[in-house]
């Protein structure tokens, strides 16, 4: 039976650091583009680049991708070149955690769970079956304007990275992409050691199942653990909500009494409750780097670990009471927040 795995997070709208955006300017400088010319209309600085506690939006970093496509976007292959760039320290402690994992299987999977702490536009699925692994990466919700660039970046980057991981190259199977060769043919089969599939039905790439249990090089359980812990910090620190996110959230979280909802309220209610319209409200969350589906995701996961840990509710009682018509979908849910099953999690965190 096939197992997929999915990522925490559904959407790019996601708060995220700047060293995805510093290595995007530092390519731009290496072309003769002055730093301030790349962070205009961001309302960043060259030493706000270097904050390691600093928190920008998604739409900041589309700023930067725009301006870096108008710069210098006669440079051939210019999502690979600069996806490139990106390397397991790019990544901070999020990185180190991956590094430092048991094996390849289990990188990945620490990958998707804290998936928010990268840079990604795209969102990746990974199906994990008796063929091979694949990697199908959904890009149809990243703007059209920079859908190609963002593509080729991401996919190239989750590539060295994983490289990165194993010490060496990364052995692909098979490499599609959902958009025309263009410039970039060469340059990709030199890159992934095999020729790409262009103009493709999805974008996705494969490999062997048999490379998941390959130990990682700088595997350390220790660390390892550590890490986990101090990338859990960081997941509740941007998961803090302020103002218009805070209050979305608020209402999302069930009344005075009530063990979780039903139902839970629209974004359509949502946004008539607060005196704002729809388009309005979608606007104000995504500037906030989240989403209706991240907050109420968000809260149906702090549900459902108060319900598993201080309840006797059954995993089907609990999905009802989310607002899940089933268990399964919750299951599938609760692995994707916290990388276990409900029962599980019920088990460790009963003395």
């Amino acid at each position: 039976m096939d197992t997929v795995h999915q990522p925490d997070v559904t959407t790019w709208h996601f708060a995220r650091g700047t060293a995805s955006v510093a290595t995007m300017v530092g390519f731009a400088v290496e072309h003769g583009v002055p730093v301030d010319r790349m962070l205009a209309g961001t309302g960043l600085s060259a030493a706000g680049l270097a904050d390691p506690d600093a928190q920008i939006t998604a739409e900041t970093e589309l700023t930067v991708v725009r301006t870096l496509l108008r710069e210098v976007g006669a440079v051939p292959a210019l999502g690979a070149e600069v996806g490139r760039r990106y390397r397991i320290s790019t990544f901070g402690i999020f990185g180190y955690a991956c590094i430092t994992s048991p094996n390849l299987g289990e990188a990945i999977a620490l990958a998707l769970r804290y998936y928010r702490l990268g840079f990604a536009f795209c969102i990746p699925v990974v199906e994990v079956g008796d063929s091979g692994v694949v990697a199908r990466i959904h890009n149809d919700t990243v703007p059209a304007d920079v859908r190609e660039f963002l593509t080729d970046r991401d996919v190239v980057a989750m590539y060295q990275v994983t490289s990165d991981l194993l010490g060496g190259p990364l052995d692909l199977t098979r490499v599609e992409f959902d958009h025309p060769a263009g410039d970039r043919a060469d340059r990709m089969a030199e890159i992934f050691g095999v020729r790409p599939q262009f103009d493709a039905r999805y974008t996705s790439f494969a490999l062997d199942r048999a490379q998941l249990a390959q130990p990682l090089p700088q595997s350390n359980p220790a660390t390892w653990a550590a890490c986990i812990a101090q990338c859990q910090d960081l997941i509740r620190k941007r998961s803090t909500r302020t103002g218009i996110a805070a209050e979305v959230r608020d209402r999302l979280l069930p009344t005075s009494g009530a063990a979780g909802f039903a139902v839970p309220p629209t974004f359509d209610r949502l946004a008539h409750d607060l005196n704002v319209s729809p388009r309005t409200l979608r606007r104000h969350l995504d500037a906030a780097g989240t989403s209706y589906r991240a907050l109420l995701d968000e809260v149906r996961h702090t549900l459902a670990e108060e319900m598993l840990s201080g309840t006797s509710l059954s995993v089907d009682d609990v999905a009802v009471r989310l607002g899940y018509a089933e268990a399964t979908p919750f299951i599938h849910a609760f692995k994707r927040w916290t990388g276990t099953t409900p029962a599980a999690y019920r088990r460790g965190a009963r003395p």
